[in-house]
């Protein structure tokens, strides 16, 4: 038996109850890295708990993958991969981009999954067949848009600084033929391209969790979301979504060089 709608949403309002008290608030914040800056905050761990909690008791048969509290049954059928706050510099900042990323995965392969933003109230759902929108605006069916050509798309990336070297070099020939760039999104971004507003996100150093929950929003929207060399992306690592074939084409063929 697999999750329906109302169970990804239950999901969403338990995450939502630890986070959304916790924002603009002057949380906490723990560094997780020694020699850079990779914050967590006691809402990225109480969230992903009370996620976790619920899956186990609707579902203790799936596997878990999550950031904050390790992996449990990888080699099941039915994985759950969680990131209880994507985009934690966003949340610790007071920038209404972070957003709650719940994804499941059937035999390794990006199944349902779900972008939540609370504070917005804005839900993006993949319920297998098609991506849905749900927010103070109403309800309606996700469709990426085609804006013809590279030269007329609007760029998102979480921030140039990640790139480097050949990345950087290649990220920025692609920053350079389109007709506008935006930085500083995080998983937003790939909201917005779901919903036909943006129309490429290009990111590097992504893990299996920063992609799991929005890989079948972007594709059952009708976009196209990839690794650099035009793999699966379910793993992470450099990632390229478009909402057309003419980006992703004119986009990877600079990528995958």
């Amino acid at each position: 038996m697999l999750p329906d709608r109302s169970f990804f949403y239950r999901l969403a309002e338990a995450a939502k109850a630890e986070t959304l008290p916790r924002f603009r608030t002057g949380v906490d914040v723990v560094n997780k890295e020694a020699k850079g800056f990779d914050p967590v905050t006691e809402g990225d761990r109480a969230a992903e708990e009370a996620i976790r909690a619920l899956i186990e008791a609707e579902f203790p048969d799936h596997g878990i993958l999550g950031e904050e509290h390790g992996s449990v049954g990888l080699d099941r059928e039915h994985i759950w991969v969680i990131d209880p706050i994507d985009g934690t510099r966003a949340f610790i900042s007071g920038v209404p981009v972070w957003g709650t990323l719940i994804g499941l995965q059937k035999n390794g392969r990006a199944l349902m999954g779900m972008i939540d933003q609370p504070f917005t109230g804005e839900r993006y759902f993949a319920d297998g067949n098609g991506s849905t929108y749900s927010g103070p605006d109403g309800e309606k069916r996700l469709q990426v848009r085609d804006c013809g050509s590279l030269s007329n798309a609007i760029l998102f990336t979480t921030s140039p600084h990640l790139f480097v070297g050949e990345e950087l070099a290649k990220y920025r020939e692609i920053e350079s033929q389109v007709r506008l760039f935006r930085y500083g999104t995080d998983c937003y971004a790939y909201a917005l391209l779901a919903a036909g507003h943006i129309d490429l996100v290009i990111e590097n150093s992504l893990k299996p969790y920063d992609v799991g929950g929005i890989i079948p929003v972007v594709e059952q929207a009708g976009g196209i979301m990839t690794t650099w060399d035009g793999g699966r992306p379910e793993m992470g690592g450099t990632i390229i979504a478009a909402g057309s074939r003419a980006v992703y084409e004119q986009a990877l063929a600079v990528l995958s060089r």
